[in-house]
């Protein structure tokens, strides 16, 4: 009987205690407990996000807001690019080993980059009605397109006996011959990214 008086009295106390406890109070402010404040709802936190990136609350001014950083993020990438910067570049131009095929090709004098120009002369003689002219610009056509295949040929053997030196992983080689190839018709100063080495000068690596 005593047991059970005596565990009537404890749970008695332990229901006055909770009652008497304010409703609105906050518990477990201990090192375990909660943070002691109300959690920020999803729309302040929206807010206070705003606040730090300072976008103006008028659509039109968010908006020209927005077109000025878009602008300003293309001009530095387009700065980027052009000094050779490597997060600034497109995935096709990255790594140590596209950067020696550049400078490999970028060194040197090749017939390729100048047939942008041999096929417009050949275009405009070809309006030229003489029987004579006409073979003997067909004939150095394809004369000049023999060479400019050699001389690709040779640059790329070249290339591909260098490359096995400095990159002796096959990973790293994949698609070199063909960004070279790409990047010999075009012309040097418009070459994307720009040159970094002089005519005659040697791969940075």
């Amino acid at each position: 009987m005593l047991g059970f008086k005596k565990k009537d009295s404890t749970s008695g106390a332990s229901s006055t205690d909770r009652a008497a406890a304010p409703a609105g109070s906050t518990t477990g402010t201990g090192p375990g407990g909660s943070k002691g404040h109300a959690t920020p709802s999803r729309r302040e936190a929206e807010d206070a996000r705003k606040n730090q990136l300072k976008i103006p609350k008028d659509p039109k001014a968010a908006k020209k807001a927005a077109r000025q950083r878009d602008q300003e993020y293309r001009s530095r990438a387009r700065q980027g690019m052009k000094n050779g910067e490597e997060r600034y570049l497109p995935a096709r131009d990255r790594g140590p080993a596209r950067a020696f095929v550049r400078d490999f090709v970028d060194g040197r004098i090749t017939l390729a980059e100048f047939f942008i120009f041999i096929a417009i002369a050949v275009l405009a003689l070809g309006f030229i009605k003489n029987q004579f002219i006409q073979s003997w610009v067909s004939i150095g056509f394809f004369a000049v397109t023999a060479l400019i295949v050699v001389d690709t040929v040779v640059l790329l053997v070249q290339l591909s006996l260098r490359a096995k030196k400095e990159f002796p992983e096959a990973t790293d080689r994949k698609g070199l011959l063909l960004y070279a190839t790409l990047r010999t018709l075009q012309l040097r100063r418009l070459r994307l990214p720009p040159p970094r080495v002089r005519r005659g000068g040697a791969p940075k690596i």
